[in-house]
């Protein structure tokens, strides 16, 4: 099975850059905050605008893409989106991001190597990496010129249940998490050709039945954060940027203090931009648990949790850092918060409705310049 171009970068360019052009012409400017949601279960993709003053969301287009969708990543330059499938026959979806009103702009189609829980690219945007937990591997797709993500070039098997991959911020290496034999593994990058070559031994092992599962780096490059979804902790791990290494400084819970549920199910966190908070949802008890982060340590201070949407397995922060938006598996509605920016405490703000089983969000902010 081939890739699928649908329509080329050549000609999607060039109809956006028609309406730059007017909108220039006018004397207007355009910046604009844009939220992406896949809902698997009705198999398509919520788009919204963001208001950037008020936090409220409008509902600009809502996407067929004909399959599960579920993980998605964004390009480095955001002007790009591919959302994976997993149902058959497993694949990814390109998209361009049309800055003016963020509507998603489908591009083509390509094989994943199977169903895949997890999607990200290199910092170079040429190459897109997967995880699949299913499968017990990962795999390497190229992207083309015109935005558009290639055949697959490499699978690498691993441990079982394979949950998420990420370059590290130098993008000399990819990291990944594998759930079932609770490792993290790293693996050496060559950014000339896409091929990734695994370390004998993993960059850091987890106890036994932890269940590592998302992480995420901090923007100065010296930590990084790892949710189980097994155990109900979170650890901080300092990271040599020098030598891609790291070493564990911290475990913290991510239940709340009431947490009555049979066993933990953890599932996402993200940082704020500015590195100051870190949130982390749990899906047992449908909540969101909030930390403050020691710049100069990485250690993390418990702020409390917060109810969200039932069984929260994605939300995202916006580039500004005002807003968080959450969806919930088992819930048709997403729900917006403002984050105070001295505290790192939510109040909601807002629900949206969205698709079946939603499950994964991105956002984009354009200034005007990008």
């Amino acid at each position: 099975m081939s890739s699928k171009p649908f329509m080329t970068r050549k000609t999607i360019l060039s109809a956006i850059a028609g309406m730059l052009i007017g909108l220039t012409a006018s004397g207007a400017s355009h910046a604009a905050t844009y939220a992406y949601v896949s809902n698997a279960d009705s198999q398509d993709i919520s788009v919204f605008s963001l208001n950037p003053s008020t936090g409220a969301l409008d509902a600009v287009q809502t996407v067929a893409v004909g399959g599960t969708a579920m993980p998605m990543a964004l390009s480095p330059d955001h002007h790009h989106l591919y959302a994976g499938l997993r149902s058959k026959p497993y694949r990814v979806v390109s998209f361009a991001i049309n800055p003016l009103d963020g509507h998603l702009i489908q591009l083509g189609t390509a094989p994943l190597a199977e169903s895949m829980a997890y999607l990200s690219t290199d910092a170079t945007g040429r190459y897109l990496f997967s995880a699949s937990y299913g499968g017990n591997l990962l795999a390497v797709n190229p992207i083309g010129a015109n935005g558009v993500a290639g055949d697959v070039q490499q699978t690498i098997p691993t441990g079982p249940m394979a949950h998420a991959i990420r370059n590290a911020p130098d993008n000399r290496y990819v990291f990944a998490s594998v759930l079932g034999s609770d490792t993290w593994l790293r693996l050496k990058f060559d950014a000339s050709n896409g091929h990734l070559t695994p370390d004998a031994a993993p960059a850091y092992a987890l106890p036994e039945k932890s269940g590592p599962r998302h992480f995420v780096f901090s923007a100065d490059h010296r930590f990084t954060y790892l949710i189980d979804e097994l155990d109900g902790k979170l650890h901080t791990l300092a990271f040599d940027a020098t030598r891609d290494t790291v070493k564990p400084i911290q475990t913290i819970s991510i239940l709340p203090d009431n947490f009555k549920g049979d066993k933990p199910w953890g599932a996402d966190l993200h940082l704020t931009p500015d590195g100051r908070f870190l949130y982390a949802s749990e899906r047992t008890s449908s909540t969101l648990a909030t930390y403050r982060v020691n710049q100069a340590t990485g250690k993390l201070t418990r702020i409390g949790t917060y109810p969200t949407e039932k069984q929260p397995r994605g939300f995202n922060i916006d580039p500004s850092g005002n807003y968080l938006l959450a969806v919930g598996q088992l819930s048709t509605q997403m729900r917006a918060y403002r984050i105070d920016r001295k505290t790192g405490a939510l109040r909601a703000i807002g629900e949206y409705p969205v698709g079946k089983n939603p499950n994964w969000v991105e956002i984009v902010q354009f200034d005007g310049s990008n």
